[in-house]
């Protein structure tokens, strides 16, 4: 159907996730979970940095505590703290800063004073944009991290979303789609959506809930991905939710 991607069931479990290889390591380094590590780091960077921001560190010092962290990460034995009961990349990475921040990072950054290139390079300008775009400046800052990661899984959602669409041809169609992914009952105007789409209203309506649907089964396995095999996927989707709910 024009203007749409077909999609699949949602499967029910994700053998297998990007963190779980990522654990594994702690057995059995490989270049598999390094490579694994190094992603889900380039992905997940921001909630961090949102986080040592409104612990009160000025840009220029959340930017190299951030860098910092992430080198030691990636560098060293990073998961010697990781704890595969909770099984939630979220929880080791803020377990992880607030160990870094309280210990390790002036130690470690007169270490490295001088040395190499960042190992993990951050977008500040696109960080302090975003940061500063953020409204709820009465949260604390593990409510602005725990806020900030999901909506970065949401932003890694869309991401998939506009290269499935992309990928069978149909950028524009997803372009014109997805503002029907916040908007509420009866805010949509199907008539014109169909017009601009080329397809009848009947197909339109089609369109958006097939798009929603496909947009809940990708959350859903982007959140996932942050957790080990077996963690309860729902659980940890209801405490996203509520993250984005508070205010």
């Amino acid at each position: 159907m024009s203007g749409m991607v077909s999609s699949t069931e949602a499967p029910q479990s994700f053998p297998h996730t990007r963190w779980s290889v990522v654990l594994a390591a702690k057995q059995r380094p490989s270049p598999e979970s390094a490579a694994a590590l190094d992603a889900l780091c380039r992905a997940y960077w921001f909630p961090l940095y949102a986080y040592v921001r409104r612990c009160g560190q000025s840009p220029h010092d959340a930017q190299d505590l951030t860098q910092e962290f992430f080198c030691r990460l990636l560098e060293k034995r990073w998961l010697d703290s990781a704890d595969r009961e909770k099984g939630r990349l979220r929880t080791f990475l803020m377990v992880a800063l607030k160990h870094f921040m309280a210990k390790e990072w002036r130690r470690a950054s007169a270490q490295r004073r001088g040395g190499g290139q960042p190992h993990l390079p951050l977008d500040t300008a696109f960080a302090e944009s975003r940061y500063a775009a953020d409204t709820s400046a009465a949260l604390a800052a593990d409510e602005v991290f725990d806020r900030q990661w999901a909506l970065t899984l949401l932003a890694l959602t869309v991401d998939r979303l506009r290269a499935e669409f992309a990928a069978a041809g149909k950028p524009e169609d997803f372009e014109t789609l997805k503002g029907c992914l916040v908007a509420g009952r009866g805010g949509i105007d199907y008539a014109a959506l169909a017009e601009r789409l080329g397809i009848s209203e009947g197909a339109a309506r089609v369109a958006v809930h097939r798009l929603r649907k496909r947009f809940r089964e990708v959350y859903r396995e982007e959140i996932a991905q942050t957790l080990a095999d077996g963690t309860d996927v729902e659980g940890e989707l209801r405490h996203l939710a509520g993250a984005i709910a508070r205010e």
